[in-house]
């Protein structure tokens, strides 16, 4: 049986976050570790596999979005887009139980993975889609109908912001996950972000325990509705990033 060493998220999370993980959640992470690892030998989920990896680099980076996710009596509409193997969004689910969580993976064997995980971890509130960002910020069930759109760096700041502010209602956020060069990246990107909606709010800096690389959570606020003309059709926002 994989049994992670949870004692390096825990520490973490109380080190960053001041948060104490609940003995229901560690052993909710200790499950989802171990599918990790069991279907990542069948398919290829992750390059990180090792224990330390496991806790730090995905859970625990995962989790450092709570230090601006603010608690809310209502759950927040989170949608977390290029999910992957279920990060950000799951752990913060797991330790955040009144959000309701909507995952979007275009890869199928990622996003079955991301449903099992629900499934055996007895989530609720949880939607799992087999689906690209630009398709369903164009969907009117979706389209500027989310508090909170988040991603990790799964692409360059103009491509991330076309997938994620047109899911962000007007007053909402689209918050990404990105590295050292993010204060840059963010700055160079103003002009995509205004024709989206969105100016950038905040840059908070992310030092997870271990890790020398700097790591920025890059707050968007929704500022305006986003153009009917976008997100583009498939692949258009990658392929001509806007200026």
């Amino acid at each position: 049986m994989y049994n992670p060493p949870v004692e390096l998220l825990a520490a973490g999370a109380r080190k960053l976050l001041n948060l104490q993980l609940t003995s229901p959640q560690i052993a909710a992470f200790q499950i989802y570790a171990d599918e990790l690892v069991r279907r990542n030998q069948e398919f290829n989920l992750t390059g990180i596999t090792d224990d330390a990896g496991i806790q730090i680099k995905h859970f625990l980076d995962s989790l450092s979005l709570l230090a601006v996710l603010p608690p809310g009596s209502s759950p927040a509409r989170v949608v977390d887009v290029g999910t992957g193997a279920g990060f950000p969004g799951l752990p913060l689910k797991i330790v955040r139980s009144e959000l309701a969580l909507t995952l979007v993976e275009a890869t199928g064997k990622k996003a079955d993975f991301c449903q099992g995980v629900v499934d055996k971890l007895g989530l609720t509130d949880v939607t799992v889609l087999k689906a690209r960002a630009e398709e369903l910020g164009q969907d009117p069930a979706h389209r500027e109908r989310y508090d909170w759109a988040l991603a990790r760096a799964v692409a360059e700041m103009p491509v991330l912001a076309e997938y994620l502010l047109p899911l962000a209602r007007l007053g909402g956020h689209a918050l990404a996950q990105k590295g050292p060069g993010a204060p840059a990246e963010a700055q160079a990107a103003a002009g995509a972000l205004r024709k989206l909606g969105g100016e950038v709010e905040q840059i908070v800096p992310i030092e997870l325990p271990g890790l020398d690389d700097k790591r920025y959570l890059v707050i968007i606020r929704k500022i305006a509705p986003t153009p009917a003309a976008y997100p583009r059709r498939a692949g258009m926002p990658s392929k001509k990033p806007l200026t």
